[in-house]
């Protein structure tokens, strides 16, 4: 049995005691309010009322705003429909739940609807088919929605997620600093990895600035670099490290960057934010999340601007970093529903543009339906990016990031990089740090 079942299974046992017997079809909203475990996780349920959805999702700053939008957005033709929300602590309350309901082969304590992270939903849905609804007959215009944010959600050739947010990475420049050392967001735009490296020392040198940092912890940028070059750390479904050609090349742009001090690696993602706000760092590349970080620095306003990311060729650069998705779970009796407001919300539909532009206005949550991504709101001009309409402009580089090969050990595949990376900078050539991390992910992978 591999590896990842029995972690499932585990997980299934630990959290068994947690759900079983709570917040059933029966179940009244408040009683099930009230029930919680250990961790804080909310009991889920489905509604009796022929008018009402339920979904699970967290983080009340972000997610939830936007389903509270879509849920009005919706009401709008459809006056008696009701969404009622099950606030979780974290996406891992949600894959415990899935995962128990699954093992005990008793999916009656899951809700109609659940928010889902990106890079474990293919997991699920391989192990636990049964789970989940397909919705290839919701009507959704699927050349409306960034091809690669649908390609994590598309299992086996059908679909089963509506996007919420993009993760669209963006590349944002202190111009104010870039300017006093005679550059522009021109000079930075469509460049390669070598002339990045020449613009960051000549900044680091006039001003002790980095143009780049990341979190050396949990390390993304090799995997932001990959996917811009249209690449992966996968290969026909095992590790694709060794070997790597494209790989050996951005982990020596890596290397050098940090020898150079254009490359700000930090100790945790508590170092990372933190550089940011103190004005460690003159850029700031990842997914579009880290802008409300970015967005703490009050004196900063009107000193930002973003655009696409290098690349090894010169060629501008697009990668998506992070990002969740909507599934309608096996026990909704109300399938069709979900299906019809779904698609009429995040799916693109009629209600789309008013979803996504509450959803931006209250919780900074980014739409990947290109066609959301054109309305006023969007192209309006933001301070604190120098008038820039930044919105508009995510959507618009979402709608180029390349479709690469994605696998449930992901963040396994991370954590091996960055220690590759760890152990090039203490001196191992490249080859043998990537044979090392390698072995040790295909390790992971057939265990």
């Amino acid at each position: 049995m591999k590896k990842k079942i029995v972690s499932l299974l585990l997980v299934g046992v630990l959290t068994m005691s947690a759900f079983a017997g709570c917040g059933k079809k029966e179940t009244a909203k408040d009683d099930a309010a009230d029930a919680t475990d250990e961790s804080g996780a909310n009991a889920m349920y489905v509604s009796d009322d022929e008018n009402t959805l339920t979904a699970a999702a967290w983080d009340a700053n972000f997610n939830i705003p936007a389903l509270k939008a879509a849920e009005k957005a919706f009401q709008k033709e459809n006056p008696d429909f009701k969404l009622e929300l099950i606030e979780q602590p974290d996406s891992k309350a949600i894959e415990n739940a899935v995962t128990t309901a699954a093992q005990a082969k008793d999916y009656s304590n899951l809700p109609d609807i659940v928010l889902f992270q990106d890079h474990y939903i293919q997991q699920y849905v391989t192990n636990y088919p049964d789970a989940w609804v397909s919705i290839d007959d919701a009507g959704v215009d699927w050349s409306d929605i960034g091809e690669e944010k649908a390609s994590f959600s598309t299992i086996d050739g059908k679909h089963y997620g509506f996007p919420v947010d993009n993760g669209t990475v963006i590349f944002a420049y202190r111009t104010d600093i870039l300017e006093e050392c005679g550059y522009t967001m021109d000079d930075v735009t469509g460049i390669t990895w070598d002339k990045f490296i020449e613009i960051g020392e000549q900044v680091y040198n006039k001003t002790g600035k980095y143009l780049l940092s990341m979190d050396g912890d949990g390390n993304d940028l090799p995997y932001m670099m990959l996917q811009a070059e249209g690449a992966s750390q996968f290969k026909g479904g095992k590790a694709n490290l060794a070997d790597n050609k494209t790989l050996e090349q951005i982990l020596d742009v890596i290397e050098r960057m940090q020898q150079k001090n254009v490359l700000l690696l930090a100790n945790d993602w508590s170092g990372y934010t933190n550089d940011i706000q103190k004005d460690a760092v003159a850029g700031v590349m990842n997914g579009n999340w880290i802008i409300p970080t970015i967005e703490q620095v009050a004196e900063n306003s009107g000193k930002w601007e973003i655009t696409s990311m290098p690349t090894l060729s010169g060629e501008e650069g697009y990668a998506s970093n992070g990002g969740s998705s909507l599934y309608i779970t096996a026990n909704s009796k109300k399938a069709d529903l979900a299906k019809k407001f779904l698609a009429y919300t995040f799916g693109g539909g009629k209600g789309a543009v008013d979803t996504y532009d509450n959803a931006l206005r209250d919780g900074g949550v980014i739409t990947t339906c290109i066609s959301a991504g054109k309305s006023e709101v969007y192209q309006e001009g933001v301070e604190y990016f120098n008038g820039q309409a930044i919105y508009a402009k995510i959507v618009e580089m979402g709608s180029h990031v390349k479709v690469v090969e994605q696998s449930d050990y992901h963040y396994t595949a991370r954590e091996k990089v960055a220690a590759a990376i760890t152990n090039i900078h203490n001196g191992t050539p490249v080859k043998d740090a990537l044979a090392t991390a390698q072995e040790e992910l295909a390790f992971a992978m057939e265990e």
